[in-house]
């Protein structure tokens, strides 16, 4: 199935939003209503951003036909050898069902799209599987967007620490971090979340060890403390935020719009 690299829309949402600027070199990978920004050097997506119409989400099956894109080298990708025997999941970072909108056959292909290895990241199962907040939190702001139109745009990505742990050749990020924008009429509106699995991958060092499962903490956050963290630079997003502090979450409900 080939892709077409029409990628992420800055203007979806009406009021504009470019794509992530990361400090590093990075590839562009557009496809079908989304783009990875792949960090060559580390193998993963420095970032990635999605435009979800939520008046035309299409409902088909998972699927799981993870791939290398062939857009790039198979060196430069995390690839099936990662999750191997072990505990790691393959985490969706632009989510699978938020591109597969529009028709059958495009939604199809955006469906097929989004388990090219670039847009997954390694997770700890316990992480990754936890879908009342990390899968919870777009659905939660999807569903505030609803009433101000059905469109969202959400950013998301690992944070890339020059301390994470080794494990296979690959640094397996401790933290990762989403951003969601919406229009409320004229004006665009921003909010930024970031989840730690450091307790779930603290024991990846040695060559072949499984992670040891535990909590994970989630917090919505500054989209600024996001560009801190991740030393992206996310434009408008940071103006346009409606937080000003972290805030642990519990669950949906304690997520401040």
């Amino acid at each position: 199935m080939s892709t077409v690299e029409a990628g992420y829309d800055p203007a979806f949402l009406g009021p504009p939003v470019p794509l992530p600027v990361p400090a590093q070199t990075v590839r562009e990978l557009p496809s079908t209503h989304f783009t990875v920004l792949l960090d060559p050097e580390r193998r993963l997506a420095a970032a990635t951003a999605v435009n979800i119409d939520g008046a035309q989400l299409v409902d088909l099956e998972r699927g799981d036909d993870w791939h290398l894109d062939d857009r790039v080298p198979a060196s430069e990708q995390a690839g099936p050898e990662l999750y191997a025997a072990n505990d790691l999941d393959r985490g969706h970072l632009v989510r699978r069902r938020d591109p597969v909108w529009g028709d059958l056959a495009v939604a199809r292909r955006a469906n097929f799209e989004t388990f090219a290895y670039p847009n997954a990241a390694p997770q700890a199962s316990a992480f990754n599987q936890g879908e009342l907040l990390w899968v919870g939190l777009e659905d939660h702001v999807l569903e505030y967007a609803r009433t101000l139109g059905n469109r969202l745009s959400v950013f998301t990505g690992p944070v890339l620490a020059d301390d994470d742990p080794l494990y296979r050749g690959v640094r397996i990020p401790r933290m990762f971090w989403k951003v969601a924008a919406w229009a409320s009429g004229d004006a665009l509106r921003a909010t930024g979340f970031v989840l730690d699995q450091s307790a779930l991958v603290a024991g990846l060092q040695a060559a072949d060890e499984v992670p040891a499962l535990g909590p994970f903490r989630t917090f919505q956050v500054p989209v600024a403390d996001v560009e801190e963290l991740t030393g992206l630079d996310l434009g408008p997003l940071r103006a346009a935020d409606v937080l000003d502090r972290w805030v642990p979450l519990a669950s949906v409900r304690d997520v401040l719009l």
